[in-house]
């Protein structure tokens, strides 16, 4: 009769355990650092101030770049890649026809070149763009992680 008893006994802890389990008793509340936002609610205040800081500093780096010759766009907005890289000549990159940065390249397929740039802009029956009938291209691998690499030199990082 003691091992009916205890048998009985298991197996209504294990129904307790099991039903107890399946109606989520003991589930963990989910938990979360911080609010969700809502999905179309965009950046904080507190976020927008800081994007607006960095815009002011990207604007003036811009300038110390132009005066010292080493900042052309082709572009309305300023190319934070290219300032950040030391500056470079975008208006030659793209009359070279080797390539152009790749902010410059996003910037000239969003339609946001400057007015003389814009003139010469077309796209050939593949809808590529072309600048003064040639193909216009992003920079090489090669091209891209030199610009990296002094980006890396002038914030004073580690290059991997």
């Amino acid at each position: 009769m003691r091992i009916f008893t205890r048998c009985c006994y298991g197996v209504g802890i294990l129904a307790v355990g099991y039903v107890l389990g399946a109606c989520g008793a003991f589930d963990a509340a989910g938990l979360q650092a911080q609010p969700q936002p809502p999905a179309d609610a965009g950046p904080s205040e507190e976020t927008i101030d800081k994007i607006r800081e960095a815009d002011n500093a990207v604007n003036s780096a811009m300038l110390a770049l132009k005066n010292d010759g080493r900042y052309s766009s082709v572009t309305q907005a300023p190319n934070a890649f290219a300032i950040m890289a030391g500056g470079l000549n975008a208006l030659a990159d793209l009359e070279s026809g080797r390539g152009v940065d790749p902010i410059t390249f996003a910037g000239l397929y969003a339609d946001q070149a400057n007015g003389d740039i814009k003139e010469n802009l077309t796209h050939d029956d593949e809808g590529r763009l072309l600048y003064k009938g040639k193909l216009v291209r992003m920079y090489s691998i090669g091209r891209l992680k030199q610009m990296y690499a002094v980006r890396a030199q002038i914030l004073g990082e580690e290059e991997e």
